[in-house]
C-alpha cells in the first residue's frame, strides 16, 4: 500500500495587535465619523424618522445657533464640565486607597466588599430622592450622585488590578529581604498603575452618563437641565445639541487620560 503524502500546512501569520499605520487609523477614524453623520442625515430625512431625530442642519442652524448666542450653551457646558470633574476627582482619590485596603487587607476587604457590590447593582437615579432629602438641591446632591457611581466602577477596576498582581514578583521581593512598605510601594502600586489608569477612563465615562440623573436634583443650569426642558418643549434639535456635547466633552477627556496613559506606562 503506497504512502499518501499529507498535505503541506502553510504556516500561520501571527496576528499582529498592534494599532498600525497612524495615518491610515486617523483617515479610517475621520472616515467613520463622517460615515456616522451621513447616516444620521439620511434618517432625519425619513418623513417619520425625522419628526424625532432632527438632522445635523437644524442642529446647526436652530439649536447650536440659538443657544450659542444666547449664552447659555457655552455656561451649561462649564457648569456640566465642572460638575462631572469635581464629582470624579473626589470618586478616584477615595476610590485608590479604598481599593488598596481591600487588596492588601483580606479583614478589610470582607467588611467593605458586600456593600460595595450592594451599591453597584442600585443605579445612581434610584438614590436621588435620598440624596434630595439629606442634601437639598444645591450642587452637594449633583456631586454625591455623580461621586457615588463614579467611585463604585473605580474601586472594582482598581481592586481587580491588585488582585491579579503576579505573586512570583511578591515573593521575589520578600526573599530579598524587603519589608512590607517596600512591596506595596515598589512592587504593588507599579504593577496596579496601569488598572488605575483604566479605572479612571472608566470613572469619567460614569460621571458623564450620570451626569442627567445627578442634575434631576434641581438646577437651571447644565446640558442634562438643558436636554430635560427641551424635552419638554419637543425642541429635538436642543435634545440632540446636548447630547453631542455630552459625547464630545467624554471623548475628549477620554483621550486625554488615554494620552497620558501611553506616556506614564512607556516602562511596560
Amino acid at each position: 500500500m503506497s504512502d499518501v503524502a499529507a498535505p503541506v500546512q502553510k504556516p500561520r501569520k501571527l496576528k499582529d495587535f498592534g494599532e498600525g499605520d497612524r495615518r491610515l487609523r486617523n483617515i479610517m477614524m475621520v472616515g467613520s465619523l463622517l460615515g456616522g453623520i451621513l447616516v444620521w442625515y439620511l434618517l432625519s430625512l425619513h418623513p417619520i424618522i425625522g419628526i424625532i431625530l432632527a438632522g445635523p442642519d437644524d442642529v446647526i442652524k436652530k439649536g447650536l445657533a440659538e443657544e450659542w448666542a444666547a449664552g447659555r450653551l457655552q455656561k451649561n457646558i462649564l457648569i456640566s464640565l465642572w460638575r462631572v470633574l469635581a464629582g470624579w476627582t473626589l470618586a478616584f482619590l477615595a476610590a485608590i486607597p479604598t481599593a488598596f485596603l481591600m487588596g492588601w487587607y483580606a479583614k478589610f476587604k470582607n467588611i467593605v466588599d458586600p456593600w460595595i457590590q450592594f451599591m453597584r447593582t442600585i443605579p445612581p437615579i434610584a438614590l436621588i430622592p435620598l440624596v434630595i432629602l439629606f442634601m437639598g438641591i444645591g450642587e452637594e446632591a449633583k456631586l454625591t450622585v455623580i461621586f457615588v457611581a463614579a467611585f463604585l466602577v473605580m474601586v472594582v477596576t482598581i481592586y481587580q488590578g491588585v488582585r491579579g498582581i503576579d505573586l512570583t514578583l511578591v515573593k521575589a521581593a520578600y526573599t530579598f529581604g524587603a519589608s512590607d512598605f517596600d512591596i506595596f510601594y515598589r512592587v504593588i502600586v507599579p504593577a496596579s498603575f496601569p488598572f488605575i489608569l483604566v479605572a479612571a477612563r472608566l470613572g469619567i465615562s460614569t460621571g458623564l452618563t450620570t451626569l442627567i440623573a445627578a442634575e434631576l436634583t434641581g438646577t437651571i443650569f447644565g446640558l442634562g437641565n438643558m436636554i430635560q426642558e427641551a424635552q419638554l418643549y419637543f425642541r429635538m434639535d436642543k435634545v440632540m445639541l446636548g447630547i453631542i456635547c455630552i459625547g464630545i466633552i467624554g471623548f475628549m477627556l477620554d483621550r486625554l487620560i488615554l494620552y497620558l496613559e501611553k506616556k506614564l506606562t512607556r516602562w511596560q
